[in-house]
């Protein structure tokens, strides 16, 4: 029997070198199994025709990678990761040329837009932080005398790239550190009111940046923490919390992500640690497994459908559940670093699953056309 395809569209960092390629040879194996061919490509590995793709294949016997030509597959799994406007009009440009394909997954917006959209619902703009768009260096004083802390963070970063905190001390003095665009860790420093704008005068923020109020991540040893939730459909179409892990970053930086140099625990063993009740814990857990399915909800119904999601909370010291952020391509390494085995294999396989299922019901129902 011929295998299913289905169309892995991926973006090359530099040198023909793609960012989750592991990722995408695990997707290979499991696909394997289930009757599925897995064709990785680029909108660089197009014909000129627009039918044809020069596909990067996994072949699971001799465990090598190979180079075949393909017919562009039906379904297509978005795994862009932007890194800068040129890769972003880039990819823009493909979903234009080929609306016809099936996405496992419509575009999300950018973080201010993002923010926008869910306080348009009760239920989650409950869970939202004070959030502004950066117009001018007022809108951050504005905020800051608000809140103890607050961070700008840009609208369209990923990976704690380009993330500053600002922690008020006195009415005049604040604390500032953060990473820069490379994820270089910012030392801390003590700067006046005045000096604020001096310092991120370089970072073209006007228009590029959010400002949003801070919760308390500190744990005791003064590291920061947050927690990421994979919700992702199963084999049924169906919205899952596939697992939930926290998130601790490295000492003095402000942010928690792996690839900063962050370290992965399991959520129940982080919130035990802060709170030390299993009921107050289970609470919690609950509180925020049911935001997160309700997000997903909300954002398939306000964007188009989707496949997986990816959200970071923050659970403040009376264990109130924030939501942060939300992420549309997710990682998933954070629950083999925990040792959840099972999550891990859930949370690579379900998108399979999930296009299956779409397979085997697009006669029944057809595939709903992306959203314009």
């Amino acid at each position: 029997m011929t295998p299913y395809r289905l169309g892995i569209l991926a973006m090359y960092l530099s040198e023909q070198r793609l960012e989750e390629l592991s990722y995408f040879r695990k997707l290979s194996t499991y696909g394997h199994k289930l009757g599925i061919q897995i064709l990785v490509f680029t909108p660089d590995d197009v014909d000129k025709n627009k039918k044809k793709i020069k596909a990067l294949v996994y072949d699971v016997a001799s465990g090598k990678w190979q180079r075949k030509w393909a017919l562009l597959p039906e379904l297509i799994y978005d795994r862009c990761r932007y890194h800068g406007v040129h890769n972003f009009h880039k990819i823009s440009r493909f979903r234009a040329v080929h609306k016809k394909l099936h996405y496992l997954s419509s575009p999300l917006a950018n973080k201010w837009s993002m923010h926008q959209a869910l306080s348009e619902d009760s239920v989650i703009a409950d869970h939202l932080p004070a959030t502004v768009r950066y117009n001018d260096h007022q809108d951050m004083i504005r905020l800051l005398k608000q809140h103890q802390r607050i961070y700008l963070k840009p609208r369209n970063g990923t990976g704690g790239r380009g993330i500053v905190r600002l922690q008020r001390i006195s009415n005049s003095t604040f604390l500032m550190q953060g990473r820069d665009e490379q994820r270089r860790i910012i030392p801390q420093q003590k700067i006046s009111e005045s000096q604020i704008s001096t310092k991120l005068s370089s970072w073209r923020l006007q228009g590029r940046y959010i400002v949003q109020q801070g919760i308390s991540l500190t744990l005791k040893d003064g590291r920061v923490h947050d927690f990421r939730m994979l919700i992702q459909k199963d084999g049924k179409g169906e919205w899952q919390v596939t697992g939930c892990a926290g998130r601790i970053g490295p000492m003095h930086s402000v942010t928690s992500n792996l690839h900063g140099g962050g370290t992965a625990i399991g959520m129940e063993k982080l919130l035990m640690r802060r709170f030390g009740n299993k009921e107050k814990v289970a609470s919690i857990q609950q509180e925020a497994y049911k935001l997160g399915i309700d997000i997903a909800h909300f954002l398939e119904r306000k964007f188009g459908k989707q496949c997986e999601i990816g959200i970071d909370l923050a659970i403040d010291p009376k264990g109130k559940v924030w939501l942060l952020e939300v992420n549309p391509k997710p990682s998933r390494e954070v629950f083999y670093r925990i040792g959840e085995r099972e999550t891990y294999r859930k949370a690579i396989t379900r998108p399979l699953e999930y296009a299956l299922w779409l397979h085997h019901n697009k006669n029944k129902n057809k595939i709903p056309e992306e959203q314009d």
